[in-house]
Order: C-alpha cells, then structure tokens, then sequence
C-alpha cells in the first residue's frame, strides 16, 4: 500500500532531525570560541574548540524532557476533543525510570566524550555495538534463546566494528580543522563501544522490570530526560573541580567540566549556540517522529531510516570537511548493517524465508530483543524498552 502524505513526512521528519542531532553535536565540537574570562595564568585567551561533553549531553535530556511536554499536550488536545486515546498505564512511580535513566546518562556522556574524539560517520555505526551486548546480556540475565541466524548477525556486527575501528587506522584521515591524532580516534571509539555495554544494561533491566507497565513511549522518554538533568545538572559542580590534565587538553584548569566556561562560549559564538538548540531541538523531534513511524508504518521502516541516517551523517561530514572517504569504513558499514539486519530478523531472513524456503510471511516470526526503537536502530520500546532517542 503506498504511503500516504503525512507518512512521508513522519518519514523524513525522523531521518532529517536524526541526522542534525548528531551533526550538530560535531559542529558545537568543532566550532572554537573565547571562553572563561579570566583564564588561568599561563593560559592563552584565545578562541578555542567547545569541549564540553557532560553539558551537552544535558542539552540532551533537556530535549528529552519536551517530550514529556509533548505528551501531556497531546493528551489535553485529545481529551478536549474527546478523541480515544490510550494514555498507557498512569498509576506507577515515575522513579522505575531512575535506573536506565542512569544507564542513560553514563552511555551518552561517554558517547559524547568519544564524538570529540573521533569522526561523527564512525560515531554513529559504532553504536551498532548495542546488538552483541544486548544479545550476550540476554542470554545471560533474561535466559533468552538467541537462533542461530541472530548468532550470525552478532558475529557479522563483530567483524562490522571491527573493520570501522581500522579504517582509520589503515587510511588515516586527513580532513577537519585538527585532525585527530591516531591515539584520539582509538581512545574516541573506544569510549563509544564502552558506552554501548551501558545502553545494552539499561535495554535489559527495562525489559525485566519495566515491561509490566504500559507506559507510553513519549512518557517515558520525558521522564528518562526529567531524572537525566537532574542528577548531571548536579553532578556538573564536582565535574568542575575535578582536573584530569591526561584526557582534558585544551580546557582551562584541566576540568572534568566546566558549565560556567560552556556558557561563555556560547554567548561569543552564534555558530555553537544554534548548534546547542539544534541538539536539543532534533532530539525531542527525533523521538516524536521515531515514535510515529512505529506506530504508522513499521518497526522494519523505522530501523531502514535509522540506516539511512547513517549514510545522511557520512555524507555530510565529507561534504563539509571534516572527514574524507574511507572506502574500509564503506565495508564495514555494509557489514555491520547486515549483521544488524540478520539479528533483527529484517529483509534479508524474511526474503530468505519468502523466496527460497517457500514459508509463509509470518512463519517462524522472531522476536529478538532487539528491533527499531527511539534513537538507535537497534531498540524496540515493545520489547526490550528503550525509552531513549
């Protein structure tokens, strides 16, 4: 059946506003503007790169936060005009969101520190890591029975991040304002992998206890950003007075963070303040529509436009400079797509099923833990629960 008007918009609201969250997040990093006004002694006063991880990743659930805005907007419009509709299950504590809200905040910072320090194409396909930690903790603490083809897909994304980790390696770039020292990218990708072992520990504590309640995804992402800033708005005071001089070059003092220094930047550098609103914006969007999409097309959809957020964020950091074509990073795309593809039981199982084994649609459906979900590719908030972009 073809797609109807407002389908299409769902469509490319979620693949635009996908794309811009995380491109705008690079663009803040790679934008340079004065800072603290008196700066230490010995310290150069001079424009300087936006460094500021934790902040940014409050930025983010400040836009998470809109979406609990946006769903209790919608739920007034509907009752005003007495339009059906399933609000989910309202008696439960908004505190059963603390823990992955938690898992939440440690994985995007982390994420964001390592964006810093590599490229924004290898950011987001190493995120592609949440399938092989999702399935091993799944097995391990849900006692779920992987197939094998989901095997293969975990053993394809594997041999996926691993051909995107070299790339670099083998064909260093030499695009971008200061291009990254060898170390840095390692040191970036790292940290991305790292947090992706978070996100898969909040995937699987929100499918053992949250999944009883029927909580509404818009909901539930509002509240996951509402408990998110909170505890790393007030982390961010003893942020400021840690100093690590190994892993914070380039920021005043060496600080873990510093919010105060953050705001200054923005207030001289229009470039990094749109970039700051383009984050939060695009995050709170990017979840209404990812919702949307879910719910008006498919979950199969939904995760073929995350894949095409992807190639929309490599192409236009080439186009603006900040990377060159990796021809490796193209294998380990492709790679790691189809081992995503294979353990979500999308195309190419069900063209196997359809055209060489002669079954039926929806024989031997699967079930995996993971399928299309808020942000990433690879999360469905039905079954594994992920509340988060």
């Amino acid at each position: 059946m073809a797609w109807t008007v407002y389908q299409y918009f769902l469509a490319s609201v979620m693949l635009v506003t996908g794309s811009i969250n995380t491109l705008s997040t690079k663009w803040a990093d790679e934008s340079e503007a004065l800072g603290t006004v008196d700066p230490p002694a010995g310290y150069p006063n001079q424009p300087r790169l936006f460094n500021h991880p934790f902040f940014q990743a409050c930025c983010m659930f400040v836009g998470e936060m809109m979406c609990l805005v946006a769903f209790k907007a919608l739920v007034l419009y509907r009752r005003t005009r007495k339009i059906p509709f399933d609000i989910g299950e309202q008696k439960f504590s908004p505190f059963v969101m603390m823990p992955p809200a938690m898992c939440d905040m440690c994985a995007t910072s982390l994420m964001y520190m390592g964006l810093t320090l590599t490229y924004p194409s290898v950011f987001q396909m190493l995120r592609g890591a949440v399938v092989i930690f999702t399935g091993l903790l799944s097995v391990a603490f849900l006692n779920r029975r992987l197939r094998s083809y989901e095997w293969f897909g975990i053993f394809l994304v594997t041999v996926g991040l691993v051909i995107v980790g070299l790339a670099d390696v083998i064909l260093p770039t030499t695009a971008g304002l200061e291009p990254q020292p060898i170390t840095n990218t390692i040191t970036g990708d790292l940290l991305i992998i790292m947090a992706q072992i978070i996100t898969a520990a909040q995937m699987v504590i929100e499918e053992k206890f949250l999944t009883k309640y029927n909580i509404q995804p818009l909901q539930a992402v509002g509240w996951e950003g509402v408990f998110g800033f909170t505890v790393l708005s007030l982390l961010l005071v003893p942020f400021y007075y840690i100093q690590l001089s190994a892993i914070r070059v380039g920021v005043p003092h060496y600080r873990l963070e510093d919010a105060p220094d953050a705001f200054n930047q923005i207030s001289n550098s229009t470039a990094i303040l749109v970039a700051t609103i383009g984050t939060i914006l695009s995050i709170a969007f990017f979840n209404f529509a990812g919702v949307s999409v879910t719910k008006e097309l498919s979950a199969t959809t939904r995760m073929v436009l995350d894949s095409l957020r992807t190639v929309v964020i490599w192409i236009v950091s080439i186009i603006v400079g900040w990377e060159d074509f990796n021809p490796v990073q193209l294998v380990g795309f492709v790679v790691l797509l189809s081992g995503t593809f294979f353990y979500n039981d999308v195309i190419i199982m069900p063209l196997y099923r359809k055209y060489v084994r002669r079954q039926p649609a929806d024989s031997e459906a699967s079930a995996p833990l993971l399928t299309p979900g808020y942000e990433d590719p690879t999360i469905n908030y039905n079954q594994s629960g992920s509340f988060k972009e």
